[in-house]
Parts: C-alpha cells; sequence; structure tokens
C-alpha cells in the first residue's frame, strides 16, 4: 500500500507588492529564514512476497538532487534504517527470503549503491523502569532501582497497514509484551508514531519541534501500562549504528532565551553522526504525562552519555543486518522521562517523548515573533522617549524664537 503527496506554494495572481514584502521581512522574519523546499514524500508498507504480513515501512521523501530513505520496521525491536542519495531516482530493494533469514545480511539495499551520501539507524531495544521511591537527587543515574526491563524484541505490534494514514504521512506501531504473567499491559500498550513531512511547519502539539522536509518525526507514548512501584520512572534504551565510521554520535546541547514554543523548556539536544550536514536525532529534553502535552505536565527528560557497545548483549535488529551487514560499531544511551518530584506517568499512565530524525544541518529556531515583539518594545522605547523629548526640546526653542519685542 502507498500513498504520496506533493505540495508547493505559490503567489499565483495575487502578487504582493513591495511595501507588502517589506513589512513581512521586518515583522515576519522568522517564519522566512525556515525555508521553502519541498519534497515529494510516499509512504509504503513493502508486502512480504514470502506469507504473513510483516511491519516493514518504507517513506521515500524525493527532492530535485536527492532522496531521503527511511525505512521503519518492528521485525525484532523497532528500528530505523535512514539512507540519503544524491539522486532523486534511488529505489530501496527488499530480499524477504534474506530478511527473513538467521543471516539477513544483504535483506535490505539502497540503489545504485554509489549513489549513498549517508546511512546509520536507531534501534530501540528495551523499555526501562525504575523506582524513583526514595531517590532525592533529580540528577541520579540511574535515577532509582531498576526493575527487569522489557526487551521491545519480545512485543507483539499491529499491522502498520492498519494504521496508515495518507492525509498526515503517517503511521503507528502499537506492541504490547508476547509474555506479560503479571498483565502490566492487560490495559495499556506502547506506541512509535512515525510522521513525514514535506514542508517546513510547526505542530501544534507540544513540544512544537520545528521540522522540514529532511526530517521525519517519532513520537513514543506509553498509555495504561500498570508500573511496578508507586513512583515508578521509564525510559528508553536507544542504540545508534554508525555504518563503517569508527566513533560514536557526538551529544550536543543548544539553549534559548525563547520557550514560546515549549513553555520553560530553554534547550534542544541533538545527537549528531560527524560533521555537519551529515545525519542527526534532535529532540527538546522534555516529555509529558497528559495528552494534552501542556507545561503542568512537563517532565524532565535526561539522556546519559553515549557509549560503545557490542553487538553481542543487544537485540538485534533485522533490518539493521540486513543493510549494514554483521558490523558491530554501536553505541548507546538511555533516555530517562521524569523526577521523582512533581508530575510524572503515576499521574494518568500515560507518557509520551517525541523527536526529530533527519539529514542535512539541524532545524534552528528563530526567534518567535512574541519574543521580537518584546525586545522591540524594551530596545525601542528609550528610543522613542529620546525622539519625544527631542522634539518637545525642538518646539520649545522654536516657540521661544518666534517671539518679537514690542520695541
Amino acid at each position: 500500500m502507498r500513498y504520496s503527496v506533493e505540495r508547493g506554494w505559490g503567489w499565483g495572481r495575487c502578487a504582493p507588492s513591495p511595501l507588502l514584502l517589506l513589512t513581512l521581512l521586518l515583522f515576519a522574519a522568522p517564519f522566512g529564514l525556515l525555508g521553502e523546499e519541498t519534497r515529494q514524500v510516499s509512504l509504503e508498507v513493502i508486502p512480504n512476497s514470502l506469507g504473513a504480513p510483516q511491519n516493514l515501512l518504507h517513506i521515500r521523501a524525493v527532492g530535485t538532487n536527492s532522496t531521503l530513505h527511511y525505512v521503519w520496521s518492528s521485525l525484532g525491536p523497532p528500528a530505523v534504517v535512514l539512507v540519503a542519495t544524491d539522486t532523486p531516482h534511488s529505489t530501496l530493494s527488499v530480499n524477504w527470503s534474506h530478511l527473513l533469514s538467521p543471516e539477513p545480511d544483504g535483506g535490505l539495499m539502497v540503489l545504485p549503491k554509489d549513489s549513498i551520501q549517508f546511512s546509520s539507524a536507531l534501534v530501540f531495544t528495551r523499555l526501562l523502569e525504575f523506582d524513583s521511591t526514595n531517590v532525592s537527587d533529580t540528577a541520579a543515574e540511574p535515577p532509582g532501582r531498576p526493575y527487569p526491563p522489557y526487551s521491545l524484541a519480545d512485543f507483539s505490534w499491529n499491522n502498520i497497514t492498519d494504521s496508515l494514514d495518507p492525509a498526515t504521512l503517517s503511521a503507528t506501531f502499537q506492541g504490547h509484551p508476547v509474555n506479560d504473567p503479571t498483565r502490566t499491559f492487560a490495559n495499556g500498550s506502547l506506541a512509535f508514531r512515525v510522521q513525514a513531512f514535506s514542508r517546513s511547519s510547526r505542530p501544534a502539539q507540544s513540544p512544537r519541534l520545528l521540522h522540514t522536509a529532511d526530517t521525519c518525526q517519532l513520537e513514543v507514548a506509553l498509555v495504561g501500562a500498570s508500573p511496578r512501584g508507586n513512583r515508578s520512572l521509564f525510559g528508553l534504551e536507544v542504540v545508534a549504528t554508525l555504518g563503517q565510521g569508527p566513533d560514536c554520535p557526538s551529544m550536543q546541547e543548544q539553549h534559548s532565551i525563547d520557550d514560546e514554543y515549549a513553555p520553560a523548556v530553554f534547550q534542544l539536544d541533538q545527537l549528531l553522526w560527524g560533521s555537519l550536514p551529515s545525519g542527526f536525532a534532535q529532540w527538546r529534553p522534555v516529555a509529558y504525562s497528559q495528552k494534552q502535552g501542556d507545561r503542568a505536565s512537563a517532565l524532565p527528560c535526561h539522556a546519559s552519555p553515549l557509549h560503545p557497545a557490542l553487538a553481542c548483549p543487544l537485540p538485534q535488529s533485522p533490518i539493521v543486518r540486513a543493510f549494514f551487514g554483521s558490523q558491530n560499531n554501536f553505541c548507546a544511551f538511555n533516555l530517562t522521562f521524569g523526577a521523582s518530584t512533581g508530575p510524572g506517568y503515576w499521574d494518568q499512565h500515560y507518557l509520551s517523548w517525541s523527536m526529530l530524525l533527519g539529514v542535512g544541518f539541524p532545524p534552528v529556531d528563530s526567534l518567535s515573533p512574541l519574543v521580537l515583539g518584546i525586545m522591540a518594545v524594551a530596545l525601542g522605547a528609550p528610543g522613542l522617549m529620546l525622539l519625544g523629548g527631542g522634539l518637545v526640546l525642538l518646539l520649545h526653542h522654536k516657540k521661544y524664537s518666534e517671539y518679537q519685542s514690542i520695541n
């Protein structure tokens, strides 16, 4: 099943006047800095030619001289392979007999191979849970006594075809443990919602990450699962594979004075593969304990430092092994959501967190119109006072200079 969309923008016959353009540049400059690049985006669930349906989603974003391929799958643990090529004609090739075999090497390829400019992958291997009851240090690592983690390779996932939404260019992987003797997921699920974009924009729901046509968004939501403690904190173990690269990606923090799009959050975290432009993952260090995602339900998100990890103890992802072969350049880190005090998953048994994955230069938030307006007023008020005072003095001087003596 395949869907595609292409969107473009044009003025048509209603071209703006030069005065209007100047006004827009002066008062809405941040929006013009977001860029106008568009891509033709298609979503396709690759059918299994050998039998039962398998969850293999291919997002193809075609530009003028390049193509981005995002291959998402829940074969094994949830994972995504990201490939960027320098041609608009590159294609994905899937060999199901290889992909589903114990040795899946070569089962997933992007052709032509010499067009590939960048490739990497993320694997979400485990759902973590900690008991934070007796933890007073909010920066403690780990943030509490760990419970046995849930291996996401042992989850059963829905048929992704049923959740494919061509209107929003999205699809959702929703799962629960295959074996659940304590019935912690009897009324719960873990969902990975994937969404592609054909142009720059910003979603209405927090944390309102600025996305471009060169990015894809992942929203992870844990809903309805019963925690194993009264003050349980949850987290994700994430593994990054580097292809032939020798080093772990670097973790960077960006800070801003503007929090209009995510109240009280002045930071943006980034995972960078090599020097820019390259691949990246980007997120705000915040999660939410309620679906509406407001300030009252905001939870801190902490990322541990990356460390090299051997492939053997990690759950294997067939699509990563199929594309990269049996290399073992992996780096792992943990994301934990919440603190022992304040709001938490225990409020409504809900937790959500979002990230962007893309290629090129990560989107950069410019100052919002509200902040620009406040700065303009703050900086302009003294100038207006000086100008007003100068006019008063000038008029006062003119009044006396026009006085003529009767003598």
